[in-house]
């Protein structure tokens, strides 16, 4: 839900699932906190495909909707937890559909793939991402796949994040860096699915698009609720409701 890498809009704007990280060098990415670098992920048996940590919780059947204004465009996000699984760098990870919508027109379909170990830590996989034209497909630029070309699983949020974690959510080198650092876990927002205090508040960027920084709120039990580029854009997507079956 997420969302997100940053080096596309959809990744920009949604990554409805993500902290992320600084690293001492970009072959070795390094993380301060409760989980492990992404250079040292926990045996594929140490991870499960129930996902329950409270501030990213991707149960199967959720559904939600984000509304998303970047400058003068708007458009939504639609983010499904589906019931499949698949094998990735030998852990059975969740898939998690993400489509990007603008004047009604699908411009973005992404499947992300998220697994979460013993310790409730939640790490991302990789993501298969299609742009699209007029129903046809124009680029898969930022996909990527734990095992594949050398790319390695990270981070996307942590068992028990404290003020100053530093941690890498991707670790594809050239493709897909991102990074962040948790700001607060008492932040405020108010969005169209309601008002809340209390928020994980996180400080997003990438090495491969240094102007850019993005900051992203997440209530327990629900997610992420609030996305906003705070340097390099405008861009802007906040959660409008929740639904499951």
């Amino acid at each position: 839900m997420t969302s997100r890498t940053m080096h596309t809009a959809r990744d920009r704007i949604v990554r409805a699932l993500t902290v992320g990280a600084a690293t001492a060098t970009l072959a070795a990415p390094l993380l301060v906190g409760a989980a492990a670098s992404a250079s040292s992920a926990p045996a594929p048996g140490r991870f499960s495909t129930t996902i329950d940590n409270p501030y990213l919780p991707l149960k199967p059947g959720t559904r939600m909707v984000y509304r998303t204004t970047d400058g003068d465009e708007h458009g939504r996000e639609v983010v499904r937890v589906t019931h499949r699984t698949r094998v990735l760098d030998g852990v059975t990870v969740r898939v998690v559909r993400d489509r990007a919508y603008v004047g009604g027109s699908l411009v973005e379909d992404t499947r992300d793939f998220y697994a979460q170990d013993r310790r409730g830590n939640v790490w991302y996989f990789g993501e298969n991402t299609r742009t699209l034209k007029d129903g046809t497909v124009t680029s898969t630029e930022g996909s990527w796949l734990a095992g594949v070309d050398g790319a390695k699983a990270g981070v996307v949020m942590e068992a028990h994040p404290a003020v100053g974690d530093r941690y890498a959510q991707e670790d594809a080198p050239g493709v897909a860096e991102d990074r962040a650092k948790v700001l607060s876990l008492d932040a405020h927002a108010t969005v169209p699915y309601g008002s809340f205090d209390g928020l994980l508040k996180t400080k997003d960027f990438s090495p491969l698009e240094p102007s850019v920084i993005e900051h992203k709120k997440y209530l327990r039990g629900v997610g992420s609720i609030l996305e906003k580029e705070v340097m390099g854009g405008q861009e802007r997507l906040v959660l409008v409701r929740v639904t499951h079956s």
